[in-house]
């Protein structure tokens, strides 16, 4: 009896090993969405309605723009899917829209640079 009680631990155990092993060694896939389309339009519309000069407007629309994409692609990683909210029925996948704005604007405080 004592032998079964053993060799029934030690497979458990192995068991037991197994599953941690794979929990940690497989990567987490998350899917979120952001409304990239919203964050623009918002950008944009701000630029239009200052009183600035065309060409410094449209640079920092393009430097925003840039920024947007870096953003994007810096979510797209370590098993996250990044899906434009706009483009897609999302269902319960989490809304990164204010992280996507977070990033956005370190990029822009970083003068653009990656």
């Amino acid at each position: 009896m004592l032998r079964i009680l053993g060799v029934l631990a030690l497979v458990i155990a192995l068991l037991w090993a197994a599953w941690v092993s794979r929990e940690l060694s497989e990567p987490r896939q998350q899917i979120v969405t952001v409304r990239l389309a919203e964050t623009i339009a918002g950008f944009v519309d701000a630029e239009a309605r200052g009183a600035q000069d065309p060409e410094a407007s449209q640079a920092r629309v393009l430097a925003f723009l840039q920024a947007s994409e870096r953003a994007v692609a810096e979510m797209g990683t370590d098993g996250r899917v990044v899906l434009v909210g706009e483009a897609v029925l999302a269902g319960d996948a989490p809304d990164a829209t204010d992280e996507l704005r977070m990033r956005i604007a370190r990029q822009l405080g970083q003068g653009g640079r990656q």
